[in-house]
């Protein structure tokens, strides 16, 4: 008979981090859209720090991920934590390679993407049979220029630093005491703060491609807030406040739509703004949300579906980006002309990810969840 049992009970969902999380993605689509006419330059970008969407879903998936799983160890093996996150992440991940490789041709510019109209289907297939596992790709091999370790759907770089932390959770971290863990987020915090005010450039931008300083600024965001978000969930220390989910969205979008701070000598002030947001403000939104309570049954199906479509939307929106920016570029198009197609863009990556959730994710999660249930009850019976 099975060692491992079964009777793992479920525990209390937190709505509102859903709710916040879908926030939190249609803000890095409408972040994406503004972005593509920007130039370039983050002095001029509208939605500025849209960017550090993605070092509040590693705090989020750190709080989470300990939630759920730190008093499960001894009802499960390590195996069973890989598969039961590899059947919540990767299907979409797959369905992010294949609209991006669906869509690759239409994205051909003379300005930004001259190689696509000669790219051959063989590598172009190649690449999204190599994305669907997230393998990184070194900035040589990939098909698009821009240097991506993932160039048919670029936001799944941070897909690819969210399975190394779960790695590092499953291996080491979860053995930690609190103490011993504060002083490893303590000290990735330092690195953090090292990096954004001391460093070249003055915030966290970057991580997806695969080259020595690309990565050192992937495992900078990642390691503070996806261990800090492990460390409270621990801790517990829920702030209950009234309407916690709009003061929470409202503080969300606040810290993503401050201009940039300071000008190019001063580039350390946009550091300290970011270093704060994502060690200070980031924790404290987490600990507001969980710690809020949602009792407006409109409020709850807000949550519930600005949740549901939270992932599908960051995984599958960026090909439209892709093909959206090379319009914007190629035809000089300014935002005075060009933000109507960047809403519709915005309604279109919101309908997708829609679409993509009900008729693919869901069902695809639900038979693998039924495999692997009926596959464990059948060890446990032997």
């Amino acid at each position: 008979m099975s060692s491992i049992s079964t009777d793992i009970k479920p525990k209390k969902h937190y709505e509102i981090l859903d709710g916040l999380r879908g926030v939190a993605a249609i803000l890095v689509v409408a972040f994406h859209i503004f972005e593509t006419f920007s130039g370039g330059n983050r002095f001029k970008q509208i939605i500025n720090h849209g960017y550090l969407a993605v070092d509040f879903f590693f705090l989020l998936s750190g709080f989470v991920v300990a939630y759920a799983y730190d008093d499960r160890w001894g009802k499960m093996t390590q195996w069973e934590f890989y598969k039961r996150r590899l059947i919540r992440l990767q299907p979409m991940v797959i369905m992010g390679m294949i609209i991006g490789a669906a869509l690759y041709y239409f994205q051909a510019s003379d300005i930004l993407f001259p190689q696509i109209a000669t790219m051959p289907l063989w590598k172009l297939l190649l690449v999204m049979f190599v994305g669907f596992t997230l393998i990184p790709l070194t900035p040589s091999a990939e098909i698009r220029g821009w240097g991506e370790m993932h160039p048919l759907d670029g936001p799944a770089w941070s897909l690819f630093f969210e399975y190394i932390a779960n790695i590092l959770y499953a291996l080491i971290f979860r053995k930690f005491s609190n103490k011993v863990l504060s002083i490893f987020v303590l000290i990735f915090a330092g690195m953090l703060i090292n990096y954004t005010v001391f460093g070249p450039k003055g915030d966290v931008i970057g991580g997806w491609s695969l080259n020595l300083e690309q990565m050192n600024i992937g495992f900078t965001r990642l390691l503070y807030p996806f261990f800090a978000g492990i460390l409270l969930s621990r801790l517990g220390k829920l702030i209950n406040v009234k309407g916690a989910f709009w003061v929470c969205s409202l503080l969300i979008a606040i810290v993503l739509i401050v201009p940039r701070i300071g000008d190019e000598n001063s580039l350390w002030m946009n550091g300290i703004y970011e270093s704060f947001c994502i060690i200070l403000v980031f924790p404290l939104i987490v600990s507001i949300g969980a710690g809020g309570e949602i009792k407006n049954p409109f409020s709850l199906k807000i949550c519930k579906l600005l949740g549901d479509i939270s992932y599908p939307i960051y995984i599958t929106h960026y090909p439209l980006i892709y093909w959206y920016t090379a319009w914007v570029v190629d035809n000089k198009v300014s935002l005075e002309n060009g933000y109507t197609l960047g809403i519709c863009v915005l309604i279109a990556s919101i309908l997708i990810a829609y679409l993509c959730l009900k008729l693919y994710d869901e069902p695809v999660r639900n038979w693998l969840q039924n495999k692997f249930q009926n596959k464990k009850n059948a060890a446990a019976n032997n």
